[in-house]
């Protein structure tokens, strides 16, 4: 059970860098740990590390952690008082030219980071709520037939945890117009505040 110890996820953090359970170890800069206090009573998890993050070192720093940001601002929420994660810490990529686009992890290797999930978690206090931010991050918690749009709006029970399912910052980001992407913004931003209601 949950009991928001600092030092255990230090060590979590130390013992994940030399995680090679699945291949994308091979083609990350590093491993990118959650990060945030332990006592934090919301816990957001991405889906995996982006550009970005995965040259940093460090969660949501790069365009979508600023989408991010500015939502949770929107929604009353300190990010200094939240634990930020992803269900995958490699970026897993493919090259396009110069650049390192994102691709998207496959079952095996959700499942195969999902004991970084599991422990973390189980480092922080039970009754924070988990914020889950798009699909890979509802199937590393829930299974494969997992949807965000069918469980939006309505608090998840994850053994006890209650879970808010919302997009991925990066849907904001890949909005056609102005209209979807204020849409898209807009919804976030109310499934945070949920999430930071069931918290308070």
């Amino acid at each position: 059970m949950g009991g928001a110890d600092a030092p255990q996820l230090r060590e979590l953090a130390v013992l994940a860098q030399g995680c090679q359970a699945c291949d994308l170890w091979k083609r990350g800069t590093q491993t990118v740990f959650g990060e945030g206090p332990a006592e934090a009573r919301l816990v957001l998890v991405g889906e995996q590390p982006g550009d970005r993050e995965d040259k940093a070192g460090h969660p949501f720093v790069g365009p979508a952690g600023r989408v991010l940001n500015d939502a949770l601002a929107e929604a009353g929420i300190e990010r200094e008082r939240i634990y930020v994660t992803n269900a995958v810490k490699h970026f897993k990529w493919t090259p396009r030219g110069k650049r390192r686009i994102h691709e998207r992890p496959n079952r095996t290797e959700v499942v195969a980071c999902h004991q970084w999930l599991e422990r973390e978690l189980a480092s922080i206090a039970d009754e924070a709520v988990v914020v889950a931010l798009g699909a890979t991050t509802g199937q590393s918690l829930f299974g494969a037939s997992f949807r965000v749009g069918a469980s939006r709006g309505v608090p998840l029970d994850l053994d006890g945890r209650p879970v808010v399912a919302t997009i991925h910052p990066s849907a904001v980001l890949r909005s056609r117009d102005a209209q979807e992407r204020a849409a898209a913004f807009g919804g976030l931003v109310t499934d945070l505040r949920l999430a930071g209601e069931l918290a308070s």
